[in-house]
């Protein structure tokens, strides 16, 4: 049996110029970090006594013979691109839901993949596994991601990637362990109660990249990033926290233009009581329209903010440095 372990991640900064719309015909960027919440595979051999040869474990079961049989769509093409001819028991084991905007997707593609190739008895470097669960996901599911999960997800830690024409490059955030636990303590997140496909809701984004005419946002999303970049590799730990707050709320508000469906009316009214209370900023996770909404507070405000929004439930989350790696290996 083989157990992946991969992390969730948080983007702060460059949502949406890290689609291949965008960046293969402009510079790309973002900046976040994956979280202490994670996505398990185990990957087993399949006995010969059931009369399946696929069993695959989520939110449903599935017992099929056929590869092609298998409805969960990254479950079925990871499988036929590592040309898998064994019969397999798949579980999967996450600690949030998905489709909340943590890029739990592109982590699953990511450990699936990595712990298939633990299950050939090989391994892969971070890159090669990003470049394949992008792969996997974009040319083969054909879903409207963009290409930043899948990297967040293989190389783990607080990362600038930057995207172009001929690829992506991962570059560490040079910051102190004083101004990164203060970053971290700073964060406030809830869960807003709506799922919802991430495909479906950056269907329309992705029209609106391919048309040119979101590019004046995305632009200034791209140098958010940089700016993001100074305010916490910087020499002085004063206002820190509050820059950054500041920048975020910047950036959401240029998110919100580029797409009809990243907000509604329940984030609209949960960014005003969060920002009400106290916050400095906050952006949704991920897509948008539903899933957790994120904050950054003085710690003195965050009781505060926490009663405003006391009917939605809180997500406590710590950074993570590891990336998706094999927890387990047995024969």
């Amino acid at each position: 049996m083989i157990i992946s372990k991969t992390p969730l991640r948080v983007s702060f900064f460059g949502g949406g110029t890290d689609f291949p719309a965008y960046f293969e015909r402009e510079k790309g960027a973002v900046i976040g970090t994956t979280i202490d919440k994670y996505v398990y595979v185990s990957v087993n051999k399949s006995s010969q006594f059931f009369e399946y040869n696929y069993r695959v474990s989520y939110s449903k079961a599935e017992l099929v013979k056929k590869i092609d049989e298998i409805i969960h769509p990254s479950v079925r093409e990871t499988l036929k691109y590592r040309k898998i001819k064994d019969g397999l028991d798949i579980h999967i084991f996450t600690d949030l839901p998905a489709k909340t905007g943590l890029g739990s997707s592109s982590s699953f593609t990511a450990g699936f993949l990595n712990a298939l190739y633990a299950y050939d008895g090989k391994t892969i470097p971070k890159k090669k596994l990003a470049e394949q669960a992008i792969y996997i996901e974009q040319k083969m599911i054909k879903e409207n991601v963009g290409s930043q999960d899948q990297v967040h997800a293989a190389y783990g830690g607080f990362n600038i990637i930057k995207f172009s024409k001929t690829g992506f490059s991962v570059k560490p955030v040079m910051i102190s362990k004083g101004k990164l636990n203060a970053l971290e303590s700073s964060l406030v997140c809830f869960y807003t109660g709506q799922t919802r496909y991430a495909t479906e809701v950056l269907k329309e984004q992705i029209q609106n990249i391919k048309s040119y005419n979101k590019d004046k946002y995305l632009e200034k999303m791209y140098g958010l990033v940089f700016e993001a970049q100074k305010i916490i590799s910087g020499d002085s730990n004063a206002g820190m926290v509050e820059d950054f707050g500041k920048l975020l709320h910047e950036n959401w508000n240029l998110k919100k233009n580029l797409s009809t469906m990243v907000s509604n009316r329940l984030i609209d009214d949960i960014y005003e009581a969060g920002m009400n209370a106290g916050a400095y900023g906050g952006k949704i996770m991920g897509a948008g329209n539903g899933g957790f909404m994120l904050f950054v507070a003085a710690k003195n405000k965050q009781n505060k903010i926490r009663q405003a929004l006391k009917k939605l439930l809180e997500l406590k989350i710590k950074f993570e440095n590891k990336g998706s790696h094999i927890l387990y290996v047995t024969k």
